[in-house]
């Protein structure tokens, strides 16, 4: 029975695809219905921020809009085309950020160069991340930064690196426990 129900759901999303392909818009507004509340709760985890993810979310549907036409139901089912584009785009986002966050610390940089005074506390703080992530374990180290630089689930990362998800989780927790131990101590 749930195969069935997959199926007659996996059939009306590729009709309403072909609709949308053709401009109709009640159609687009269907799968917005089906879709949005899902897509934008991937948008918020990865982005971490509701406002951004509502824009992501509408940035998505105009690309559906626009791209409709390019959807091949023998690639996926419309669910995954769908997050999969918002997974893109949000991360699209949390790299851009990144990318600006770097441009200024460059620039930050560029003005100790220049001898304008640096902040020595900032400097010696950043040293000592590095230092403890780097004292973390291969395994430990491998699944945070899957987590936070590459914005994978748990389940992703099991998926990933061949473990199951409750051992994705504990060394998660592990290298969490490390870092704050790391990190809160004096001096």
């Amino acid at each position: 029975m749930a195969d069935a129900e997959h199926e007659n759901t996996a059939q009306l999303d590729a009709s309403l695809m072909i609709e949308v392909a053709a401009g109709n818009q009640p159609s687009l507004a269907a799968l917005y219905d089906r879709y949005a509340s899902l897509m934008l709760a991937l948008g918020l985890r990865i982005v971490g921020d509701r406002g951004a993810a509502e824009d992501l979310l509408h940035d998505v549907f105009v690309e559906v809009w626009q791209k409709a036409g390019d959807y091949d139901r023998s690639r996926g089912s419309v669910r995954a085309w769908l997050l999969l584009r918002m997974r893109s785009r949000a991360l699209d986002r949390v790299r851009s950020a990144h990318r600006r966050r770097t441009e200024q610390l460059e620039e930050g940089a560029a003005d100790r160069i220049e001898g304008k005074p640096a902040d020595p506390s900032a400097a010696a703080e950043r040293s000592l991340i590095r230092r403890a992530l780097a004292d973390l374990p291969d395994e430990q180290r491998e699944v945070l930064e899957l987590a936070y630089y590459e914005g994978l689930t748990t389940t992703e990362i099991s998926e990933q690196v061949s473990v199951p998800v409750g051992t994705v989780k504990s060394r998660m927790n592990a290298a969490r426990a490390k870092l704050r131990s790391v990190l809160s101590e004096p001096g």
